[in-house]
């Protein structure tokens, strides 16, 4: 197999940043796209109202001190922003920016955050995407599995990383400085890309990147979860924000790369870890068979004990 590169990936399409300040199959509000009008046009109050949105199904706290019924464990299959803001609107009836408890939030994860801020953040024309890898802000010594954004910033003409879950002044991990949610410093996220690259350099240990440090599930930590996690990544890039626990091709934990594919895989990691990669080759690397998403994939939701399979909107 020949070497994966940006020169072998023409980007026929070229468009620039702006392409991502349109929405997706995923992020699109449908008939809700009125009540994200309330949101101020500023980084700020986008990343904030994100915030007070999601219930995190794992770190949120204790669901009956929060008035949580544990049954909604089941929202977090919510894989459309118009359901997500269908639900919300459910809960409470307040503009979006309104403070709401708990209770009144959707019961999801960091993948949750990050669609809502897309879906606020596309609907004002800013150019934002999903990154997904592994942040070393939340427990020492450990890469755990994460989804943020990424924001176009034209004046700095550079992806600003914004962590839409994260409060002001967080502090957590190895490093004991806060971390601006606004801007998140490269080395305290790495992108999938980032992270399979860091590995097979053997610059981090494989075994440190992980969903959860305490959960001993097979193929949520080390190299079967980086190739998933640099596969998701991609899905990403091309405005296909995907659950975290979707599979399908190269991003089935169950899969034994074979030498040609591990090679295309340090190919893709070394095209989408590249700043000067570009959307349409992004589209490019997507269409490759084991990287391409299907109209079905495999679900391994933890709200169930089996698989099932997902048919994908159009």
């Amino acid at each position: 197999m020949a070497r994966l590169s940006l020169s072998s990936v023409t980007g026929y399409t070229s468009p620039g940043p702006a392409w991502y300040g349109t929405q997706s199959r995923v992020t699109d509000p449908g008939p809700f796209a009125g009540r994200l009008d309330a949101v101020p046009p500023d980084l700020a109050a986008m990343q904030a109202t994100a915030r007070q949105l999601v219930f995190h199904y794992r770190a949120g706290g204790d669901y009956a001190e929060n008035g949580i019924d544990p049954g909604r464990i089941a929202e977090i299959d919510t894989r459309y922003a118009d359901a997500m803001l269908a639900r919300l609107a459910e809960l409470a009836g307040p503009p979006l920016t309104a403070g709401r408890p708990a209770r009144q939030r959707l019961v999801g994860c960091c993948r949750d955050f990050t669609v809502l801020f897309l879906a606020i953040a596309r609907h004002q024309g800013v150019p934002a995407r999903a990154r997904v890898g592994f942040a070393g802000y939340f427990v020492p010594g450990w890469f755990v599995d994460h989804v943020v954004a990424e924001v176009w910033d034209a004046g700095q003409q550079r992806w600003r990383l914004v962590d839409p879950e994260l409060a002001d002044g967080h502090t957590g991990g190895s490093d004991p400085s806060p971390v601006d949610p606004l801007d998140v410093p490269a080395s305290r996220f790495l992108t999938g890309p980032r992270a399979w690259r860091a590995c097979r350099a053997c610059e981090a240990d494989p075994e440190r990147f992980a969903v959860d440090p305490d959960l001993k599930v097979p193929g949520t930590r080390g190299w079967p979860y980086l190739r998933h996690i640099l596969v998701h990544d991609l899905a990403a890039l091309t405005k296909r924000e995907m659950l975290l626990w979707d599979e399908w091709g190269l991003a089935d934990l169950d899969a034994e790369p074979s030498p040609d594919q591990l090679a295309l895989l340090d190919g893709l990691a070394a095209a989408t870890s590249s700043p000067s990669l570009t959307a349409g080759q992004a589209q490019e690397l997507a269409r490759l068979d084991g990287l391409r998403v299907p109209p079905v994939v495999t679900s391994h939701s933890p709200a169930s004990s089996t698989p099932v399979q997902v048919t994908l909107r159009d």
